[in-house]
């Protein structure tokens, strides 16, 4: 499992990269500013939670189970990039509000992932 968090945080951390390049250059005359705004707190984000892909790799490369702590907290890392970062870049293109209504789930799963990664520390 941990080439596989491996393998994603590196490829949310080039498409984290990229979106915040998209933000800053085509959408930054396109997009209200509290729009833009959001779009670059999802790829802030998003690169945060690369990192912490990056990081239950490594603990999970260091003996934590292949159902463990750190698998929980790389799975849980996914779904709040997905739902988080997901909704926001989705709110800041679309300009529908509602999709706000998601994100706070995905940044649930940002937190209980951590308290995962830290468990696994813990018991490593």
């Amino acid at each position: 499992m941990d080439r596989t968090f491996l393998a994603l945080g590196a490829l949310s951390a080039g498409i984290s990269v990229a979106a915040g390049a998209f933000g800053a250059h085509a959408l930054k005359a396109r997009l209200a500013p509290d729009l833009l705004a959001v779009f670059e707190t999802g790829a802030r984000y998003q690169m945060y939670h690369a990192l912490g892909l990056v990081a239950a790799a490594w603990a999970g490369s260091r003996g934590a189970g292949a159902h463990g702590p750190a698998t929980w907290a790389g799975w849980l890392f996914v779904a709040g990039t997905v739902l988080f970062t997901g909704s926001l870049y989705a709110l800041a293109l679309s300009g529908v509000r509602a999709l706000g209504a998601v994100t706070p789930f995905g940044g649930v799963a940002f937190l209980a992932g951590w308290l995962a990664l830290a468990v696994a520390a813990l018991r490593a």
